[in-house]
């Protein structure tokens, strides 16, 4: 196929700049110009064209819990939402921690994603904390990263073998960076919401303890390490430091800790429960602006679908996470309309910098990158219903919210993922 995107304000995350122009398709790469006619010309009609989103840090319940998401039903969440490539976690039932698991997710992604699916592995046997997996086995078989998710390796001395491991193959440790003790059964940011509202709640130095933890270790390793959500001020100058020091680390936030806090959760709303708990108004404009000045690298939708059991329960009880592939793009809009960040900027968060991260080809509208693109309307406002989304579970904290930003279409390698109709 080869197509021709007229029209089109261009979102150059790479160049760090937005222009008018146009963008041609040709085997399933971005080429500077066809080799004959187009076989469909596409008017952008002066909306937004970018690369599409790659997501790190999305689950698929596949293995173990269909019934929540399945890849089919997560492709089509991502492509609806501009995701051109979901990096997938590892906490399903069982855990992706041996090859023939990851076989298995590779086959069924392939099989069924609309979308493309790079999967991350466990970092230990279950996600327990107490053995190494088989970390070169893994990579041979496909893993991009290994992780434990929200499961923090307690056992200093055995997280210190794995990233001496990793760091002699060149695999990329994602971690979560929370004092586990601390943070056991907590629900909310410690302070006066939390202790009016009774509920568990946890210091934003915990998030700081469990990153310094983590850095001191890299000094001893030299691993490649990604923290998956940095969502407090406290832990930013450490962040800083690392870098400065040269250690190779970079850090995501989820959407929701940039454009919600922890005041959503009056009424003991369960939608609005992740982990970690969401923050202060002044954690949420610190981390936002880490993320503007490049501090934070990626912005991630953290996609975590619960069935509505696991949600309709009491606040203490009730599962944590939220959807977020389909409300990804509309979400991060909030930041462009408040003035926070521009597209171009964003753009280099949700795109260039996880592909560049992962080692993918991605995230960029120069020549020979793949054609995974969005088209969108940064403006479109529209009123959420969760009942609309294609993914099969429903635990949107933006449900009923008015947003700004419409995906009009999605491809991958130049096919068609999504056109809105």
């Amino acid at each position: 196929m080869k197509l021709l995107f007229q029209n089109a304000r261009l979102i150059d995350p790479e160049a760090g700049e937005e222009r008018l122009g146009e963008l041609a398709v040709e085997d399933g790469v971005i080429v500077s110009a066809l080799s004959g006619a187009p076989d469909e010309t596409i008017d952008c009609g002066g909306k937004c064209l970018a690369p599409g989103i790659v997501d790190l840090g999305v689950k698929v319940s596949e293995p173990g819990e269909r019934h929540k998401e399945s890849f089919r039903s997560a492709g089509l969440a991502a492509a609806r939402g501009g995701v051109t490539t979901m990096v997938t976690r590892p906490d399903t039932d069982p855990a992706i921690d041996t090859p023939e698991v990851l076989e298995f997710v590779s086959r069924r992604a392939q099989a069924d994603s609309v979308v493309r699916v790079v999967p991350m592995a466990a970092l230990t046997k279950g996600r327990r904390g107490e053995e190494m997996v088989e970390l070169g086995f893994l990579q041979d078989a496909g893993a991009a990263a290994f992780t434990d998710c929200d499961r923090v390796v307690a056992d200093t001395r055995l997280l210190s073998r794995a990233l001496t491991y990793a760091a002699g193959l060149g695999a990329l440790v994602v971690g979560h960076v929370q004092e586990p003790i601390l943070s056991r059964g907590a629900c909310a940011t410690s302070g006066k919401f939390a202790s009016l509202a009774g509920l568990p709640s946890v210091s934003p130095m915990a998030e700081r303890m469990g990153l310094d933890r983590d850095v001191s270790l890299l000094e001893m390793t030299g691993a490649r390490y990604h923290v998956d959500q940095i969502t407090t001020a406290r832990a930013l100058p450490s962040l800083e430091r690392a870098r400065k020091n040269g250690l190779d680390i970079t850090a995501g936030v989820g959407i929701h800790h940039l454009t919600l806090n922890e005041f959503d959760v009056a009424g003991y709303r369960t939608f609005f429960k992740v982990k970690p708990p969401l923050r202060s108004e002044e954690d949420r404009i610190a981390v936002i602006e880490a993320v503007g000045s490049g501090l934070i690298d990626v912005i991630s939708s953290m996609h975590t679908p619960q069935d509505e059991e696991s949600k309709r329960l009491p606040f203490e009880e009730a599962a944590s996470g939220a959807v977020g592939l389909e409300t990804l793009l509309p979400a991060a809009m909030r930041l462009v309309h408040a003035g926070h960040l521009s597209l171009s900027q964003l753009w280099r968060a949700l795109s260039l910098n996880p592909a560049r991260r992962l080692g993918l080809a991605g995230g960029r509208l120069s020549e020979g990158a793949p054609g995974d693109l969005v088209l969108f309307d940064p403006d479109a406002p529209f009123v959420l219903d969760r009942f609309a989304l294609a993914s099969k579970s429903k635990n949107t904290p933006f449900d009923g919210m008015r947003m700004e930003g419409r995906v009009l279409g999605t491809w991958v390698g130049g096919s068609a993922a999504y056109r809105a109709g």
